[in-house]
């Protein structure tokens, strides 16, 4: 997604900001506006990310943001599954991006995965590509990039979400996997996109008008 990320760029779901420092430390972004409504996580993205002068904190929601916001690009990551009513989430989106403004979008894949672990996380869904096209589609963006991620992730994620019926993950079991097992799995995906994943990735553009989605 580096490539992608504007110089004006909106992160909505920021968390405690784990994603926003590596923004600010890998791209050129000169302003982030970073959108987080949790109370227990705001505090501590505060205090992570308040004294720098490229931030700029909205403890709140997409409609939090002034709607005069031109945005060269937003990010969602593991956010746009939380969110129920997916249409006005992206509409309120798309109008705080430039015309041909970037939105960049991190989902869970493969609704057959969707067990325990989703419901304990607050997930409405998993998506397929067809639906995640369609979404982004009919809020007014045109789809440049929709490729799966993570196919090993499969396997780990169905074994502990339907078979296992876990409803949290161990720290160090994902951090383990995030250090030892996603850096091979980027550099080969990179070279052969899979066939399916636990995850979804894409990159769309604002049009300039809404288009009807394609069957």
């Amino acid at each position: 997604m580096l490539p992608h990320v504007g110089s004006r760029t909106i992160e909505v779901g920021a968390g405690i900001g784990t994603l926003s420092e590596l923004l600010l430390a890998q791209t050129a972004v000169a302003q982030l506006i970073v959108v987080e409504p949790a109370r227990n996580l705001f505090p501590q993205l505060e205090r992570r990310l308040s004294g720098n002068p490229r931030v700029t904190l909205v403890h709140g929601h997409i409609g939090d943001v002034p709607a005069s916001t031109s945005a060269d690009s937003a990010i969602l990551v593991n956010v746009l599954e939380h969110v129920e009513n997916v249409a006005p989430f992206l509409a309120a989106l798309r109008a705080r991006l430039t015309s041909n403004g970037r939105l960049l979008v991190f989902v869970p894949a493969g609704p057959r995965l969707y067990g325990s672990l989703d419901e304990a996380f607050g997930h409405f869904r998993r998506y397929t590509k067809s639906l995640l096209a369609q979404s982004l589609i009919e809020a007014g963006f045109r789809v440049r990039v929709l490729r799966y991620f993570n196919l090993p992730g499969v396997l780990t994620w169905f074994a502990a979400g339907r078979i296992f019926r876990w409803r949290t993950l161990v720290v160090r079991d994902v951090t383990l996997y995030d250090r030892l097992v996603i850096p091979w799995i980027s550099r080969l995906e990179t070279l052969w996109p899979p066939p399916y994943g636990q995850s979804l990735i894409a990159v769309a553009e604002r049009s300039g008008v809404r288009e009807a989605a394609q069957p």
